[in-house]
């Protein structure tokens, strides 16, 4: 399987700069969709009620990613770096946008989700960089001690990590919620098709990314799958382990197992293909692959639980 992985590293994704524009033009479209759901008053039950809304957070800002951690290390006897590096870049993205449709759809709370998509979001433009940077290093520090030599350092544009989250997602979800505040009847009218049609958008684009690469994934899909199946059953059971800790109500429960599970690996997809962040020197195709299977798989996965919970009473 180690050796299998391995020829996936020096893969690059066949796509041009217009191509990034695009993706990056898509995920922008997506965050607004996502604001278009929020409303500022949604926040107060942070204040009046924070426990849930902060157990959520650290869920998914601090033990996502250290679960991940121990996840590759567990694992590193049968993965790459290069696929361990894209687990935790996976990681360290916020919540994805359709987990707060499949909150919905599973009887949680949806408000809850939605300030927990917004808040981590928000923090991403400074949590995102910050913890895959730090995971990444230990990461490398212990494979490079096990080996016995030091391993390609992690070398990244930190602050072009953080001006392309900035970008990418702060400000398309602000002018969401401008657009949501100054324009009430038309978001109604655009919610629900701008998140669908931006779902619908960005599965199409990891297809057109990979086809020219289509009997190379198709060949590894097997093992990606395995690894992506682990990774995303163990955030999952985070959250919803964390919130029974935490002794949170089923509803609530619910949300945080889906807002832990379902990553925005668009966010991801995006950092990868910015040669600024990731210089082609960098052997990332196992980060690629790891990245583009999470967005199609935690859909799934997702929507899986979802309709589970949808014909099971909250109480």
């Amino acid at each position: 399987m180690y050796e299998s992985l391995l020829q996936l590293d020096p893969i690059r994704i066949n796509f041009s700069q217009s191509g990034t524009h695009v993706l990056n033009i898509i995920l922008a479209f997506v965050m607004f969709g996502v604001a278009l759901g929020i409303r500022p008053g949604q926040f107060k039950n942070v204040v009046t009620a924070p426990k849930p809304f902060i157990v959520g957070l650290v869920s998914q800002i601090i033990a996502l990613p250290s679960m991940t951690f121990l996840l590759v290390l567990a694992l590193s006897n049968y993965i790459t770096p290069s696929v361990a590096m894209g687990m935790i870049l996976v990681a360290a993205c916020p919540g994805g946008n359709i987990s707060n449709f499949m909150t919905h759809f599973s009887k949680g709370n949806t408000e809850l989700a939605v300030t927990l998509t917004a808040s981590s979001t928000i923090f991403s433009v400074v949590v995102t960089p910050f913890n895959f940077a730090f995971w990444g290093g230990l990461y490398v520090n212990f494979i490079s001690r096990r080996a016995g030599e030091m391993l390609q350092p992690l070398e990244i544009d930190m602050y072009q990590m953080f001006q392309t989250v900035f970008i990418i997602l702060g400000i398309p979800l602000v002018l969401g919620i401008l657009f949501a505040r100054y324009f009430p009847k038309a978001t109604e009218k655009l919610k629900k098709p701008i998140q669908i049609v931006s779902i619908l958008f960005f599965i199409a684009l990891v297809v057109i990314a990979f086809s020219n690469n289509f009997e190379l994934f198709v060949k590894y899909i097997l093992y990606i799958f395995f690894i992506v199946l682990v990774h995303n059953a163990l955030a999952l059971g985070s959250g919803y382990g964390l919130a029974s800790a935490f002794k949170l109500s089923n509803e609530n429960r619910r949300t945080l197992t889906i807002e832990t599970g379902i990553q925005n690996s668009g966010l991801g997809l995006v950092l990868l293909f910015n040669p600024k962040i990731f210089p082609e020197h960098l052997a990332i195709g196992g980060m690629l692959f790891i990245t583009a299977w999470w967005g199609i798989w935690h859909i799934i996965s997702g929507l899986s639980i979802s309709a589970y919970w949808s014909r099971k009473p909250v109480n």
